[in-house]
């Protein structure tokens, strides 16, 4: 039976969002300070035509400060072994320990993360206000990935698949050790 509560705190609402599982990403982008970085689960698609996805950011983002002025980013989405690299990109250090802590290239200018199971590059096309977030609305101009086993956040906590209906064997072959290279996926 469904129980239905009145009035809505931030607790309880952070409680039942919790219920709902997302993927993990980390939105990078770079700037006159250089890259920049924050780990994200409030990412979807949004449109086929134009190709579209939206990406909440906190207003204090020091990301969404660099992503506003550069006008670019990358949703980059990660794979069930990068647990640690989203725990870096959701700390608060600096910038540039971040990066140091990953490694990573660049597709048309913006940071991607290493063995990332799949990268959106973005320009910005809209941004929203939400609250105490910002919507910001990027248009798909080059993607790619390199597959295998999602990172997944449920119940406050990192999940992974399992059973019936995982990714298990999904990509490409790699040795262990070995760090997939990103690869384009053409439109």
């Amino acid at each position: 039976m469904t129980q239905c509560a009145m009035g809505v705190s931030e607790a309880g609402f952070r409680s039942v969002m919790a219920r709902f599982a997302t993927g993990v990403t980390v939105i990078t982008s770079v700037g006159s300070g250089g890259p920049a970085g924050m780990t994200a689960n409030a990412v979807a698609s949004l449109s086929l035509e134009p190709v579209l996805v939206m990406v909440g950011f906190e207003l204090q983002s020091r990301t969404l400060a660099v992503v506003r002025q550069s006008g670019v980013f990358a949703v980059n989405v990660l794979g069930s072994d990068q647990e640690e690299i989203s725990r870096l990109f959701a700390g608060k250090q600096s910038e540039a320990e971040k990066f140091a802590g990953c490694g990573y290239g660049e597709w048309l200018g913006v940071p991607v993360i290493d063995g990332a199971l799949a990268w959106l590059c973005c320009q910005v096309d809209a941004v929203y206000p939400g609250g105490d977030h910002v919507i910001v609305v990027g248009n798909v101009v080059e993607m790619g990935g390199s597959g295998g086993e999602p990172l997944l956040f449920y119940g406050g906590d990192y999940r992974r698949l399992d059973g019936p209906g995982g990714t298990e064997g999904a990509g490409r072959p790699r040795s262990a050790g070995q760090r997939a290279q990103p690869e384009r996926i053409v439109r």
